[in-house]
């Protein structure tokens, strides 16, 4: 029996009065790496914050793990996030809390607060992501790449089952862009389910997955035919 971590079954989402997706169906492995493409406003975003609950279903279902998002109480929601790890184009890190603390903030956020489990673990991921002698640096002593595998630490730290990658290398230059991709893959490779959208054929083509593409209000298996 296959083991899907993510399955949609004929979901709609909107954003107001306006559907954004409409009657869409897709599953995904558990240790799968997925792209997801399309043209700004086809629904990528939506798509992506609807799996953390950001963006209701407004009909059809959509399930990820053990949870059920068309009826998930709002009780429930953070008890979801702790599954997942999101990582955002723009970084979105504390300014004023050092790399380690923005890392060590999500622990506490879940309720871990044992200082000593903290520090290990937030060790653990900086090493893994290469920036261990940047712990107590702030994110405006980083370069891009350096903030961007800051957020990428910190969607790791809570060993999430899935990592939602919201267009990570968009404001990276190539060198940087192709670090980045080695980091996110090995972390692939070790289990992590990632779906991650990106606008970049050429990133596709260098490390190829399955690639699923939002048009015209729909969802398709397919290589994308625009940049």
């Amino acid at each position: 029996m296959t083991n899907y971590l993510v399955e949609a079954e004929s979901l709609f989402l909107n954003f107001g009065t306006k559907v954004i997706l409409e009657n869409i169906t897709f599953k995904i492995q558990q240790g799968e790496f997925v792209y997801l493409t399309g043209r700004t406003g086809s629904g990528k975003s939506t798509l992506l914050r609807s799996l953390y609950a950001d963006v209701p279903v407004h009909k059809g279902s959509l399930r990820i793990g053990k949870y059920q998002l068309q009826n998930l109480p709002h009780a429930q929601y953070p008890y979801l996030r702790r599954t997942l790890g999101v990582v955002f184009q723009d970084f979105q890190l504390l300014p004023d809390r050092s790399v380690a603390e923005n890392i060590a903030f999500v622990m506490r956020a879940i309720g871990i607060n044992k200082t000593a489990e903290i520090k290990a673990r937030v060790t653990e991921v900086l090493m893994q992501v290469g920036l261990a002698s940047r712990a107590n640096n702030y994110p405006h002593q980083l370069s891009g790449g350096e903030q961007q595998r800051t957020a990428l630490a910190r969607a790791l730290v809570n060993n999430p089952l899935l990592i939602i990658a919201d267009e990570p290398t968009g404001n990276l230059d190539p060198e940087v862009t192709d670090y980045l991709m080695k980091l996110i893959r090995e972390i692939n490779q070790k289990g992590t389910t990632i779906i991650m959208a990106t606008h970049e054929i050429s990133l596709i083509q260098r490390y190829p997955a399955r690639v699923l593409t939002c048009e015209a209000g729909k969802l398709f298996e397919t290589q994308p035919k625009f940049i």
